[in-house]
């Protein structure tokens, strides 16, 4: 799927961080594509990632909120980015504290500009694995 082909659905359901979205007919995410919405609290707009935990059937998901989602009503525009959550990888990145979706919590500039990789990759494979003892820097 293309960046042009990717459409926007609407917020159908709501339970806690448990969002139901639905999509046109064949336009469906796939499961664990991180979609994007737009609260306001307080004047303040906020803008939420939701990671796809299922396709429910009838055009419809049910997808993981990565944030609270007070203030969220039914008829929100949901847009699918047509990627999975990605987060900063690099050298850039050692020693900070990072959130699930790649925001730097300890220092909002940090990992800017670094490469991001997707948070669901295939495991490395065993012949790249060093098997012996080693310090891992964080």
């Amino acid at each position: 799927m293309t960046d042009t082909a990717l459409t926007d659905g609407h917020i159908v359901g709501i339970a806690g961080p448990v969002i139901d979205a639905e999509f046109p007919t064949g336009e469906l995410p796939q499961i664990n594509t991180a979609l994007e919405f737009d609260v306001e609290i307080d004047g303040t707009e906020l803008t939420i990632v939701a990671e796809v935990a299922q396709q429910i059937g009838d055009s419809r998901v049910r997808a993981i909120a990565m944030k609270p989602t007070d203030g969220l009503t039914r008829g929100t525009v949901v847009r699918n980015t047509g990627a999975g959550i990605s987060v900063p990888v690099g050298d850039s990145t050692l020693g900070h504290v990072f959130s699930v979706t790649g925001q730097g919590l300890d220092d909002p500039t940090a990992g800017q500009g670094a490469e991001r990789w997707e948070i669901h990759r295939p495991a490395p494979s065993f012949d790249s694995l060093e098997p012996k003892a080693q310090m891992f820097e964080t």
